[in-house]
């Protein structure tokens, strides 16, 4: 049986719609956003990229032992570039709203999400598993913000940079490179590998929907 990230979407769209289509982002897409929330989002997203770079970076590794394609090191190294303008965007948009990143204490939420990025640093973990969590993560945002840029989206003017960080065309030709690069992993997997890889896609929409919760207020 032929195994894809697609087939896993479908298999688990109940909890893919509810990563991508929470009631935090639709709040954004209808105008009716708390702003609080929104800056509980940023403050705690901030701490996140923080900690996903060495993820990220472990993926690179993984890849420069295990892959055949000299082109996956390329896409992951644009990716790891884009995460030092990204830590810079949160430190400008902070300013915009008077907030301050410094001393920010990382919420339970927060935490669990990166102890589950550490365990996939670990080194006997594949590089097949890692790249699609890596694609699971960047895809839940670029779906997400980039509904909040469609026509009939009430998306407040202050907050459309935010969304076009992560719902442009660009950042979704990169989120693609990323799924073609698992997808091709896939096919070449052992079953065991798969299994472990599907896991990972599912435990990423979980954090995904609970890091939501938390900028809602909702979990701590």
């Amino acid at each position: 049986m032929e195994v894809s990230i697609e087939t896993w979407v479908k298999k688990h769209d109940l909890i893919y719609i509810g990563a991508t289509r929470h009631p935090f982002i639709h709040s954004i897409r209808d105008g009716s956003v708390d702003i609080n929330n929104y800056k509980r989002w940023l403050s705690q997203d901030y701490l996140f990229v923080r900690k996903f770079v060495p993820f990220v970076a472990s993926v690179l590794v993984k890849a420069c032992k295990e892959s055949d394609d000299e082109n996956d090191m390329e896409i992951l190294l644009a990716g790891m570039a884009s995460l030092n303008d990204e830590i810079d965007w949160f430190k400008k948009e902070a300013a915009k709203w008077d907030m301050q990143l410094t001393g920010i204490t990382p919420s339970k939420t927060n935490q669990k999400y990166w102890r589950f990025l550490e365990s996939l640093m670990h080194p006997d973990v594949s590089y097949t598993v890692a790249m699609v969590a890596l694609w699971a993560i960047e895809a839940v945002y670029q779906q997400s913000f980039a509904h909040c840029l469609e026509e009939d989206a009430k998306t407040p003017s202050e907050l459309r940079e935010a969304c076009e960080r992560w719902g442009s065309q660009e950042f979704a030709q990169y989120c693609d490179s990323l799924k073609k690069i698992a997808n091709g992993l896939l096919a070449k997997a052992s079953n065991d590998v798969r299994g472990k890889a599907e896991a990972a896609f599912v435990e990423v929409l979980e954090e995904e929907i609970e890091f939501w919760n938390m900028s809602e207020g909702r979990a701590k």
